[in-house]
């Protein structure tokens, strides 16, 4: 059981103040008498330069989850949903407010916490059950599933800090999971695994639900929290906005998210490492060129993805995703099936991807992107970063009623067109 009664979480953030010089004169006098002070008392804060700013991540925030609930915690960016699994885990203490927590708590938050990074995967399994409060006995009877799930065997006796973030994200939940908590929580880390990884998380998580167990869950992927979980609270900006039946809750998110044609990924998170490209920017056109966000059913869909080349990479895909609201798969539009393969070269590229005759039911859509260029592990990707609208038109006959046919989770090769159009340019 956890009951969270008017959680509050401040923090102090400092902010260097701008200095304002009026000569040249002034701006070097400024910079000798700080140089000296510092000599003069270098264990003195210099606290003359700093602004201090209170930030409230988490504001009165109330709720009470039962036994054997599945609660999906869901808000943009900055909403506070890490804030409020790290009070839950007792990672961080809040500000104001208590909470009331009933049984044994596993927790996979950030990649990175958790384990000891000079301990082997098969050491730092053990020292999370004896965190968990478990008997080494315990532990042992687990410890063959736990390696099963995580396919890391080969790997179980290297110090984790060699891990790639998959395979740390693999063991990590593997032991939060296999080690009977009475409340698990799993925040978005989830995403760094490959997709029949995460297929597999969610299972995982649904036979622990089964269990009676509690399983709390934060992810940007409407699908898997549709799936997952019956109930849903919506934070934004620290504060909760609405908690409720799971499609209620999500249709709320989703109708108050970005539903235009240009959205900038600066902001949104990112996945992957990052090492050689990243996704800058998406921008959406209809058939006349002009921008869109709402299309009528069998007209074209165009889509231009702005990519930022860091290092060189030959034979990179570019992949376009469109889901429905609820964040289900339905079409996979990527360059390597349509025939182009790209060498990256450092500088800023332009790619587009049009599908000539746009098909999907009326209703809102979700896009995500992604870069790959080894099998199986994208180099970045962005989960649901815009929102579009089809309408329909004389496309089909004057009696269609496409309530009464939609399906969810349904995967379909569209037939798309690819081309890069600019590179080392700005859109």
């Amino acid at each position: 059981m956890i009951k969270v009664e008017n959680i509050g979480k401040k923090y102090i953030i400092g902010h260097e103040k701008q200095a304002r010089y009026s000569t040249l004169r002034d701006s070097l006098s400024h910079g000798v008498k700080s140089v000296a002070r510092r000599l003069c008392h270098p264990l003195q804060a210099n606290t003359e330069q700093i602004e201090l700013e209170e930030f409230w991540a988490l504001k009165d925030i109330n709720f009470e989850i039962q036994q054997g609930d599945k609660v999906g915690i869901i808000g943009r960016n900055g909403a506070g949903k890490s804030t409020l699994l790290k009070i839950l885990s007792r990672i961080t203490a809040p500000t104001t407010g208590k909470i009331t927590l009933k049984g044994r708590v596993a927790s996979l938050l950030e990649v990175g916490t958790g384990f000891h990074p000079e301990l082997s995967g098969r050491e730092n399994i053990y020292l999370n059950g004896a965190i968990l409060g478990m008997r080494k006995a315990e532990i042992k009877r687990k410890f063959d599933e736990i390696v099963d799930f995580a396919e890391v065997e080969k790997f179980l006796d290297t110090p984790v800090k060699r891990y790639s973030s998959g395979m740390y994200v693999k063991l990590a939940f593997a032991v939060a999971a296999h080690l009977e908590p009475d409340i698990l929580i799993v925040d978005e880390v989830l995403a760094v695994g490959d997709t029949q990884f995460q297929k597999k998380c969610l299972g995982k998580m649904q036979d622990v639900n089964a269990q009676g167990r509690t399983v709390l869950f934060v992810s940007h992927n409407m699908g898997a929290i549709n799936e997952l979980c019956s109930r849903a609270i919506l934070l934004n900006q620290g504060e909760k906005l609405i908690d409720g039946n799971v499609k209620d809750v999500v249709t709320t998110y989703l109708t108050n998210g970005q539903s235009n044609a240009d959205i900038t990924l600066h902001s949104v998170i990112h996945y992957g490492h990052q090492s050689y490209a990243r996704l800058q920017r998406l921008r959406l056109f209809d058939d006349k060129g002009n921008p869109a966000s709402t299309f009528m059913m069998n007209t074209p869909f165009v889509a231009h993805i702005e990519v930022e080349c860091i290092s060189p990479r030959p034979n990179v895909e570019i992949g376009l995703k469109i889901s429905s609201r609820y964040g289900a798969a339905i079409h996979y539009l990527t360059s390597t099936w349509e025939g182009l393969f790209v060498d990256l070269e450092p500088g800023k590229y332009i790619f587009e991807v049009k599908i000539p005759h746009l098909l999907l039911y009326p209703g809102n859509y979700l896009i995500g992107l992604w870069i790959l260029s080894e099998p199986d592990w994208s180099d970045d990707h962005v989960q649901e970063v815009a929102q579009f609208t089809v309408i329909k038109n004389n496309v089909t006959g004057y009696r269609t009623r496409f309530d009464q046919y939609v399906v969810s989770g349904c995967e379909v090769y569209t037939q798309s067109s690819w081309k890069l159009i600019s590179k080392n340019s700005q859109l």
